[in-house]
Order: C-alpha cells, then sequence, then structure tokens
C-alpha cells in the first residue's frame, strides 16, 4: 500500500490519459460509496448512457471490479487492457522515470481507465479504493464528487479523529465542481464545508435534494437494511446532479436506480441445504452497527454469526453490537497476512461488555460455515470482504445444480 498521485499520473500520462477520454463521478466514503456507486451507474444505464463503473475490492474475480455498460470486462479484453498498462510500466522504469514500482490498485485503476477509453465508455462512476485526497482514483478531474458517510477506519492511513479522516474524504473535492454529502457526523461536516469553501465547490446535502430526495424516499429499494436509505438519497441525489450537467437521467431512471440494482455481498441470502446463509460485507464499526440493527429487527436475530477480520481493524468496536443480537459467533481466520488468527478473535469475542453469546472457533471458513449450519438454520457471515468473497464461492457450490 502507497499513497500518492505521482505513480498514476505518470502512468496515465504514459497511457495518453485514459483518464480524460470520459466523463467520471468520484465517490468516496467510508461506508457506502460502493452501494451508491452501483446505484448511480444503474441510474445511467437506464437512462440510456454507455457508462461504466470501477469498484474495488472484488469479491471473487478481478473482472468484478470493472463493469461496461451491464456487464463485467471479459477475460480477454481485461488481459489485453493488463498488458498496455504493464507496457507503459515498462517504459516509465526503463527511463527511471517512476519513484517506484506502482501499487496493485495503482495499476488496476489505470487499467480501467484505459479499458473504458477503449470502450468508448460516455461518463464512468468511480469508487474510491481509501481515503481520497492521496487515492489512485483522485487522479481524475470529476463533474462531481459524493461522499456517502465519514467514520473511522483505517486509522494507520487516515488518522485518528473523525476530522482527519473528512480530511482525507474531502481530497476528492475539486475546485468549482458538486459535491452530494450523505448524513455526516458534526466534526466532519465541519471539515468538508470548509474545504468546499475554499475551492468554491457547490456542496449539495443529499437529504435536502428536492425532487431527487423526495423519490428515493417513496422508492422501494432493491438493497435491505435501514443504512441503504441513506445511500439511496446520496445516490438518487447525485443522479439529479448529472442530469443538470448535461448527461439526462429523468425520475423514471432514478427509480430503477434505486428498485432494480444489484450489489452482491450487501445483506445476500443464499439457502443451502435448508440452511439461510446472509452474507454481509460490513467490515468496520459503523458496518456492523448496521448490519446488528436489520439483524435486530428481522427475523435473522439470535442466528449464528461466522466472523473473521483483519488485524488492523476495530474488532472490539465490531463485535460489540453484534454481541447483542447473535446467539453464538464462530471465529475464522483467512489466509492472508494481514488477517488476525480466529483464537485471537475469540479472547476479544469473550470480552465484549454484556455478550452472553456462545464463542467457537473454526480453522477456516469452509469448516466455520460447515459448523455453523450444523448448528443453526440462519447463519449471518461478516467481519471482513476478504471473507464474504470466498464464502459466496463456497454457498455457489454447495448449491444443487439446476437441471440443463
Amino acid at each position: 500500500m502507497k499513497f500518492g498521485l505521482e505513480n498514476i499520473s505518470r502512468l496515465c500520462a504514459a497511457l495518453d490519459h485514459p483518464e480524460r477520454a470520459f466523463a467520471s463521478i468520484i465517490v468516496a466514503g467510508t461506508n457506502g460509496k460502493g452501494s451508491v456507486t452501483a446505484m448511480v451507474h444503474r441510474g445511467l444505464r437506464a437512462a440510456g448512457h454507455r457508462a461504466a463503473r470501477y469498484t474495488s475490492p472484488h469479491l471473487e474475480r478481478l473482472e468484478e471490479r470493472f463493469v461496461i455498460d451491464d456487464q463485467e470486462v471479459g477475460t480477454d479484453a481485461l488481459r489485453q487492457g493488463i498488458d498496455r498498462v504493464r507496457g507503459a510500466i515498462e517504459r516509465l522504469q526503463q527511463s527511471a522515470a517512476l519513484d517506484a514500482p506502482p501499487t496493485f490498485f495503482e495499476c488496476a485503476t489505470a487499467v480501467a481507465f484505459d479499458l473504458f477509453r477503449e470502450a468508448g465508455v460516455r461518463i464512468a462512476v468511480l469508487e474510491v479504493g481509501l481515503g481520497g485526497r492521496l487515492d489512485a482514483t483522485n487522479v481524475v478531474q470529476p463533474l462531481l464528487a459524493a461522499i456517502t458517510s465519514i467514520g473511522l477506519d483505517h486509522q494507520a492511513q487516515l488518522g485518528n479523529t473523525l476530522e482527519s479522516v473528512a480530511f482525507e474524504k474531502a481530497g476528492v473535492v475539486k475546485p468549482g465542481i458538486p459535491v452530494v454529502v450523505g448524513d455526516l457526523p458534526v466534526e466532519a461536516q465541519r471539515v468538508v464545508e470548509q474545504i468546499c469553501r475554499e475551492r468554491e465547490a457547490k456542496l449539495i446535502r443529499a437529504s435536502t435534494c428536492g425532487a431527487s430526495t423526495a423519490l428515493a424516499r417513496t422508492t422501494p429499494l432493491a438493497l435491505a437494511g435501514r443504512h441503504q436509505q441513506d445511500n439511496a438519497l446520496v445516490a438518487a441525489c447525485v443522479l439529479g446532479e448529472i442530469d443538470r450537467l448535461g448527461f439526462p437521467v429523468g425520475t423514471s431512471a432514478i427509480a430503477t436506480a434505486l428498485s432494480n440494482v444489484q450489489w452482491p455481498g450487501r445483506l445476500e441470502r443464499f439457502s443451502v441445504a435448508g440452511t439461510e446463509f446472509l452474507l454481509d460485507a460490513a467490515h468496520n464499526p459503523d458496518g456492523a452497527a448496521a448490519l446488528a440493527d436489520y439483524l435486530a429487527t428481522s427475523e435473522w436475530r439470535d442466528a449464528t454469526l461466522v466472523f473473521a477480520a483483519m488485524q488492523d481493524k476495530a474488532v472490539d468496536a465490531m463485535l460489540a453490537p453484534l454481541a447483542g443480537v447473535c446467539a453464538t459467533v464462530i471465529c475464522t481466520a483467512l489466509p492472508l497476512p494481514r488477517a488476525m488468527p480466529a483464537d485471537a478473535l475469540a479472547r476479544i469475542a469473550r470480552t465484549v461488555p454484556g455478550a452472553r453469546w456462545t464463542v467457537k472457533t473454526a480453522a477456516d471458513p469452509d469448516a466455520a460455515i460447515t459448523m455453523a449450519a450444523a448448528h443453526s438454520v440462519r447463519v449471518v457471515v461478516a467481519g471482513s470482504i476478504f471473507l464474504t468473497g470466498p464464502v459466496r464461492g463456497i454457498l455457489r457450490a454447495r448449491q444443487p445444480r439446476r437441471p440443463a
């Protein structure tokens, strides 16, 4: 992991600036930015625009990150894009124009720009990877920026206060552009407002966005959970602003964006051999709180939780809201250097204040969901996107095949 725009700027220049070949919308935020990106892209497609989206991380396949119109990019096209970016990197390295080798994310972002140009995309929705100010996606000059939410996450990179996180997220604000913001904590809101004033950028609150706000509050949402209402407000407001910026998006397209979007791994359900599974990409305290809110008000209360997390996460703060709504937690580990060991997670789970759940461990996600299915008819899987993806693959493999 490395922050800064030097490498991505030089890489884009070596590729003859593919990021300038299309209009762009950039979406930052602690939580909700992927959902908002998916909704905005769906609205642009419903309005008939040749549109693309770039998101991260992927759940199972790299191709998921690059969606052009309504399809993930094909593997052959992705390979060709990677080859073009690799060639540019080799030329830059030979001329000593790079201070350091590009990171995986810098390469992936350059590939997205290249693929979108090759496909003749007119407008692309770009999800920030981490932060905003120094994220590789921030090399673009967007039509509009959005900040969905601000909370504490990735403190090692973004700081330990809401103000410092807000400063990094608001780095996507460029002079003179509209900036749509969701419901932000007061401390974060002040920082965003100040940066917008300094850059003469128009700040638009999604909760008071006129007709778009009203539409978001009355349209049935495709994505479950009360937190998606906040994301829908941001997405609807962004689409309304895009309409005013020269890309027509009618109310019908906005309604479609909210009611007919697909975004895997967000309160996603699977049914396998009599057990219901609920997969959610909650990977920080705010995400866990939103998940707990959903569980508390649904038939999933007192389900078994399969949980894994990275070592740099505030695991105690993630487990705290879930301890009151799950009867059992099975802690497991991911095959990644950053992953927290299952026994370490279990020790934290046992010390959550007021927790009454039974705490167990499993060696890996496959063993964890097998154990969970033997224990409960409802199983929730959360704690890390790097857990959600592999479990999706495991569950699909276990589902009976449909007759040809």
